[in-house]
């Protein structure tokens, strides 16, 4: 009897050694740890992320790591949208010089210098070539079917010199008949005549007229000095040069 209380005991001594091991936490080296097995990822978290991060190759990394090279200039790409500005004007450059209209002088106080240059005559009769009928038939021979009694020519002037001397001169150099006047109150020539065409010969309101570079002056041309390349006109008018394009009201008038 005494033999089975001792096996007794002994068996509840193991029992309640195994008990408290199991509750400490397992019973030791007893077995063996399981290997561990990745975690199978749920399909939530596939939806998530599915993808992995690529690795970074070795040549990727060696480009991250090798140093910008020094003093390499890069040239900057000029935006689309960027507007380019036209260049100013440089500061220096001489301002753009403005045609004057030179005042008349009184005829006999300037003298003519040896000095010279060359500027542009021209004389045309077009009004009266459209208007045949206003001239007497004696003179119609006089008038040049294409209206051109001195072709515009380059001619030579005089330092000092009028538009009416170089007309004087070249009308006489050609045997193109001239007659003109000298009206004391106005101290000015006043042209009569070219080429026997005559003031009123082709009405009341007929007669000459001249223009220097497209402005017709409103006093006599003995008044009005010339300067080198001018471009000299002379018209024959039948309405005081509303017809060849000078305004009257504009002070522009009959050559006297």
């Amino acid at each position: 009897m005494k033999k089975y209380k001792t096996i007794i005991v002994a068996v509840i001594v193991i029992v309640a050694a195994l008990a408290v091991a199991w509750f400490l936490g397992g019973t030791g080296d007893i077995n063996p740890p399981e290997p561990q097995v990745a975690a199978t990822p749920t399909e939530y978290e596939l939806l998530e992320d599915d993808t992995e991060p690529e690795p970074i190759s070795a040549a990727t990394e060696e480009l991250i790591e090798e140093e910008p090279i020094e003093n390499e200039e890069i040239d900057e790409p000029v935006a689309e949208s960027e507007e380019v500005l036209p260049e100013e004007p440089v500061a220096n450059d001489p301002p753009a010089e403005e045609t004057e209209i030179p005042p008349p002088v009184e005829s006999g106080y300037v003298a003519v210098e040896d000095d010279f240059f060359t500027v542009t005559l021209e004389v045309r009769v077009d009004m009266l070539v459209a208007n045949m009928h206003l001239l007497h038939s004696d003179k119609h021979e006089l008038v040049p079917e294409d209206g051109v009694i001195f072709l515009r020519t380059a001619v030579t002037a005089y330092e000092g010199e009028s538009v009416f001397n170089v007309l004087q001169r070249e009308m006489r150099r050609n045997r193109i008949h001239m007659s003109s006047r000298f009206t004391p109150v106005l101290n000015s020539a006043y042209l009569e005549a070219i080429g026997n065409l005559y003031e009123q010969d082709a009405g009341a309101l007929s007669g000459w007229v001249y223009s220097v570079n497209g402005w017709f002056p409103n006093f006599g041309s003995s008044r009005y000095l010339l300067n080198p390349g001018d471009e000299i006109e002379w018209h024959f008018t039948l309405d005081l040069g509303r017809d060849v394009g000078m305004d009257p009201d504009a002070g522009g008038q009959l050559d006297d």
